[in-house]
């Protein structure tokens, strides 16, 4: 029997997948504590994503709200989520910046951090871990998984091994953002990556889009993985991740141990789920069965987003179309991992393919990028063809004429008039115009009414609709609003 450590969810990837990312600091503020409490290894709470979200969306300064919630988890570790080569949703990121970035959220009380690069940039990813462990903190290399016939066993456990390879990097991280893996596939992946990860623990993060998720995690322990993502019940499942409370109850029954404090449990998911409903977000998810998502694979932080997109935009009934047309551009893209940016990338390109009637007559910049290499190498090749149509876009030639550049932190200050890094990261993150929103909107929120009458349930639902993210569609660039 085994020992399982639980990495708790619902705070990041939980209202990522079903809040698109609108959590603030008042609704999770009377939680934190408990989960602090609660015996999780770790408490995963934000990202870069998050805090443009806070910013640009719930007018919120993102600093105050990770030292609040920091400081009411004084005893847990706490974690964030970095792409190695970027700060924000789309893009790449000065590597001076990135730096800063790893910085400024040790400096706020991160102390653990998993780190991504779908095309694995390792280079990137070194670095990065180099400057966490500059105050001490948990690394988590991740192998972000995704079907295809060029992802296969030996081209994941690759990966592992160069990860593992790096002395900075504490734990392999197997991160399935479609929900895809069953029983047939670990059998033979886990122990390839296993035989690769230097017996470095396994964790395992998989959002329960086709509602196997909880087996998978099942079959994994057996296979070696000693650490689970999940969240509290409200904010699990449907794109999320299984609920603790559910993979506690099953780690029991097959007799192994954990360090959960079970009667805590519901407290906090009482308070999601008030939250929840108040707000007018989804709660207490499920998902069925569908073959198409093996297709598409569109992972379970932008599902929710797709669906409200379409919804907003009477779109509605060719969810199945754009799901079908993701899966044909994923394909002729060369196989990307469905995981930010990419699966953003194959999204709004599927979009507009379907709106516009006419296959790539709009090439968003970053898809012209990705084709331009500036993500770095493609997994697989593009379709000729297609690669052809994307580079004869308008804008192509003066967009592959402008490399990413690499300006050093000072260079960035007086770029941005700050020698704060706080201000800095802040600055280059969203547009000066949102952020003179936010200061005007006042001191951060700590307290959140909890909504319960019928004629404040639909003031609640109004605000949904009011707060529903905008579709810019725009043959320039790609416009950040969307899938957001």
């Amino acid at each position: 029997m085994s020992h399982i450590e639980f990495l708790d969810e619902t705070m990041r990837d939980g209202q990522q997948s079903l809040w698109g990312m609108r959590m603030q600091a008042c609704m999770a503020l009377p939680a934190a504590p408990i989960l602090g409490r609660t015996g999780f290894r770790v408490v995963d709470l934000t990202g870069s994503s998050h805090f443009e979200v806070l910013i640009r969306h719930c007018r919120e300064n993102p600093w105050d709200m990770l030292d609040l919630l920091v400081a009411a988890m004084p005893d847990t570790r706490v974690r964030s989520g970095m792409r190695a080569n970027a700060s924000v949703t789309f893009g790449v990121t000065p590597d001076s910046l990135m730096d800063a970035w790893m910085r400024q959220l040790n400096r706020h009380g991160c102390r653990s951090f998993w780190i991504y690069d779908v095309l694995y940039n390792f280079d990137k990813i070194y670095r990065l871990a180099k400057v966490a462990k500059e105050f001490g903190s948990e690394v988590a290399g991740a192998i972000m998984y995704t079907m295809s016939p060029v992802h296969s066993d030996d081209y994941f456990a690759d990966k592992a091994g160069k990860l593992a390879a790096c002395a900075d990097i504490d734990t392999i991280l197997l991160y399935d953002t479609a929900g895809v893996l069953e029983k047939e596939r670990l059998l033979t992946l886990l122990p390839a990556i296993r035989r690769q990860a230097r017996g470095k623990p396994i964790e395992f993060h998989s959002n329960n889009l086709l509602g196997q998720s909880a087996k998978a995690y099942i079959d994994a322990i057996d296979l070696g993985v000693s650490i689970l993502h999940t969240a509290s019940r409200p904010m699990a499942n449907g794109p999320s991740v299984p609920s603790t409370e559910i993979m506690v109850h099953n780690i029991e029954m097959l007799g192994h141990s954990h360090s959960i404090d079970k009667s805590l449990l519901p407290a906090v998911a009482e308070h999601f789920e008030r939250v929840g409903r108040a707000a007018g977000f989804p709660v207490n998810q499920h998902a069925e069965y569908n073959v198409l998502s093996l297709q598409h694979q569109v992972p379970g932080g932008m599902m929710g987003t797709l669906k409200a997109q379409l919804a907003q935009h009477g779109m509605s009934d060719r969810l199945e179309e754009v799901l079908r047309e993701t899966a044909t551009v994923r394909r002729e893209l060369g196989y990307p991992g469905m995981a930010t940016p990419f699966s953003q990338l194959v999204g709004i390109q599927s979009v507009l393919n379907i709106v516009t009637g006419e296959r790539y007559k709009i090439v968003p910049d970053e898809v012209i990028k990705y084709a331009g290499g500036y993500y770095g190498e493609t997994v697989a090749p593009i379709d000729e063809q297609i690669r052809d149509r994307i580079l004869a876009a308008p804008n192509a030639r003066d967009i592959l004429r402008s490399p990413p550049e690499q300006p050093t932190i000072d260079e960035l200050r007086r770029r941005y008039g700050t020698t704060d890094d706080d201000e800095l990261l802040l600055r280059a993150l969203v547009p000066d115009a949102d952020l003179r929103r936010m200061r005007s909107a006042g001191p951060i929120k700590t307290h959140f009414p909890l909504l319960s009458s019928p004629e404040l349930d639909e003031v609640a639902r109004l605000m949904r609709i009011a707060r529903a993210p905008v579709v810019q569609l725009r043959s320039a660039h790609l416009s950040a609003d969307l899938f957001r």
